[in-house]
């Protein structure tokens, strides 16, 4: 018996001895009529909530739908917008649409429709165009050139016009409760529309209309003659017209709300943004997907830790980052990265594309569109001749630079796709690595080695549209990005073996991407350029049409930065995106053809496909990465850690 019982025994013997001995008679003691009180257990200990950190390589400038477009954006984005439309294996997949439009569901039509002079057509060069005498068109029925028609300007004509109608789930609701409905993916392309909003306007131009037809229902109709061979492209990504239909489109641009918490239908709500430090998101009460137990955590934090690899992988190996994105640059560390992924202590995820680095020349500059005059302007044509783009192709060891940059966990391309693309063409004709032929393209192009010292520029003799005398030295103009500045520096070195001098110029990305008539690129003012292009389910060929090349004609709007143009290409790219989905073989045939032609005529020489490396901590599931795919986080809602893992 322990001391504590033994006093509290002889403390009861002593009072029941006490009331023994009394001369008071005891009263006989009454029955308690009251039920006995259980032990009061302790207050459960609440669950921490559940966090997830996402370290992110650059800070976003933005995350208003409009205002730009970057790989770091699209990473915060995932959290605010689910979908609409996912890729997995470069096929569409619905997220709040019930399906993807068909010709088999019923949701694509095509209908013969009569044409009036004046109105918006796609002509059979590919280009859209009033309708004029002397066009040449597409009649209904029609699917190539071989039965094209040139309007007279008095005969009846019908076109062929395209109608997809895409339906919203049901009960949809944007982060702050109110209902999302067609009218505000009918009020996102009103905004894209509008002159003051920068995008692409190849969608736009290809649009008739876009109508609600009710809460959930909304058709676009194609201008005739155009077949859209991607029906999700034409899906406009959803804007809160409740909350942003007071502002202009210019206003838009730089209020605080569309660019720093924008509402969206995804699983997360952003709470707060810490410039240079985190954004800090809570659960989504409205996500569609809650009744699913999505998302599996709480609270999610990106955080801006830079592009340092080496300090970016420290961050995840010590526990400051639960996954670091792709904008992190843990390519740069890749062999640190390889090593620590077989130690156990991350895991990596590696994709190739869809994205590929390439090598542009300016082949015409925004200068010579007033006409081209060597007597008269600093730039000499330097690239317009398609034997001189040869030679620097063949000055070029493209496998070298996969091999000694990329410790070969990449592959030269062949044309646009990615080998596990399902438009991959690997036996279109090669660019081979060859400096003997370059040399000889060169000589016979007039660029020669006048004093046979190969550390010293060829000169131009009888170089058409160069004045002679002129030495073959050009400006190579990229981002500061350490992968991209090794690859100028190799390739500057690779054509000064040729007699070509070449001078590395990286510009930080605002400089670089600004839109012209100022800006490098997008102003058509570079010699060599290298940077990225995305391919697509779809062919990426309308890059280098003519119709896309930046001028002030079109508000600097195009894409195709090199200035090339060619009517065999237009002819061949208008046909590989108008193909008939349905058709695979002719999908690829026609995608093979274009690619063809873009390896002959070399407007821009592909180096690489871009390495895409994600890493997380082994306790994280579900990261599934796919090269088609809008990012690595296109399924962050399933993200889990632990024992929620399967």
């Amino acid at each position: 018996m322990t001391d504590r019982h033994r006093i509290f025994a002889i403390l009861l013997l002593a009072a029941v001895l006490l009331a023994a001995c009394s001369g008071t008679p005891s009263a006989t003691p009454t029955e308690a009529t009251t039920e006995p009180v259980a032990p009061t257990a302790p207050p459960a200990t609440p669950e921490p909530p559940s966090e997830l950190t996402v370290c992110l390589g650059k800070e976003p400038l933005g995350l208003y739908l409009y205002g730009g477009s970057s790989r770091a954006q699209w990473s915060v984005l995932e959290a605010v917008y689910d979908g609409p439309i996912d890729q997995r294996g470069y096929t569409d997949l619905p997220v709040i649409l019930a399906q993807i439009p068909s010709a088999e569901n019923g949701d694509e039509q095509i209908t013969a429709v009569p044409v009036q002079r004046g109105q918006m057509v796609l002509a059979a060069d590919g280009n859209i165009t009033p309708l004029d005498t002397g066009l040449t068109v597409l009649p209904a029925g029609c699917a190539d050139e071989t039965c094209a028609v040139t309007w007279d300007g008095a005969a009846a004509l019908e076109m062929d016009q395209q109608q997809l109608t895409f339906r919203l789930l049901d009960g949809l609701k944007w982060s702050d409760g109110a209902p999302l409905t067609a009218a505000d993916s009918v009020y996102s392309f009103q905004v894209a529309a509008d002159p003051a909003t920068p995008v692409n306007p190849l969608a736009l131009d290809r649009t008739e209309s876009y109508a609600a037809l009710d809460e959930t229902t909304v058709v676009w109709t194609g201008v005739p003659g155009y077949h859209a061979s991607e029906p999700s492209a034409y899906f406009f990504i959803p804007l809160p017209q409740h909350a942003y239909g007071a502002m202009s489109a210019a206003d838009l641009l730089t209020d605080e709300q569309s660019n720093r918490a924008p509402l969206g239908w995804g699983p997360y709500i952003i709470e707060s943004w810490t410039g240079g430090e985190s954004i800090e998101l809570a659960r989504n009460p409205n996500y569609f997907r809650a009744g699913e137990g999505l998302p599996r955590f709480d609270r999610l934090t990106y955080r801006f830790i830079g592009d340092h690899a080496d300090n970016n992988l420290a961050a995840l190996v010590e526990g400051g980052c639960d996954i670091v994105d792709e904008t992190t640059l843990l390519e740069e560390q890749l062999q640190s990265v390889r090593n620590t992924t077989l130690n156990g202590r991350i895991q990596t995820f590696i994709s190739l594309g869809p994205d590929w680095e390439h090598l542009d020349f300016g082949i015409r500059p925004a200068a010579y569109d007033a006409g081209l005059n060597p007597f008269q302007t600093a730039r000499q044509d330097f690239f317009s001749d398609l034997r001189v783009r040869q030679a620097v192709s063949a000055c070029i060891d493209r496998q070298a630079l996969v091999s000694e940059l990329l410790y070969n966990q990449s592959q030269v391309p062949v044309g646009f796709f990615p080998p596990d693309h399902p438009l991959y063409a690997a036996d279109l004709p090669q660019i081979t690595y060859d400096p003997a032929h370059g040399a000889q393209l060169l000589d016979e192009t007039g660029w020669l080695d006048h004093d046979g010292d190969p550390a010293t520029p060829r000169q131009a003799v009888g170089v058409a549209n160069v004045l002679d005398g002129t030495e073959f030295s050009v400006i190579y103009s990229t981002t500061p990005e350490k992968l991209r500045v090794s690859t100028a520096s190799r390739i500057a070195q690779m054509l000064g073996d040729c007699g070509i001098n070449v001078t590395v110029q990286p510009l930080d990305a605002g400089t670089l991407y600004a839109p012209g008539p100022q800006g490098i690129l997008f102003g058509r003012n570079f010699d060599l350029a290298q940077f990225a292009w995305q391919s697509g389910r779809g062919s990426p060929c309308f890059l280098y049409a003519g119709e896309q090349i930046p001028a002030n004609d079109n508000g600097w709007l195009g894409v195709n930065i090199t200035g090339w143009s060619d009517p065999i290409y237009d002819a061949a790219c208008q046909a590989a995106l108008t193909a008939d989905p349905s058709d695979a073989a002719s999908v690829y045939a026609a995608n093979r053809a274009v690619q063809e032609q873009f390896v002959q005529q070399l407007p821009v020489l592909p180096l690489y496909y871009t390495i895409h490396l994600t890493a997380a901590r082994p306790e994280i599931c579900n990261l599934q990465v796919d090269s088609s795919a809008r990012s690595e986080f296109w399924n962050l809602e399933d993200l889990a850690a632990g024992t929620d893992c399967p």
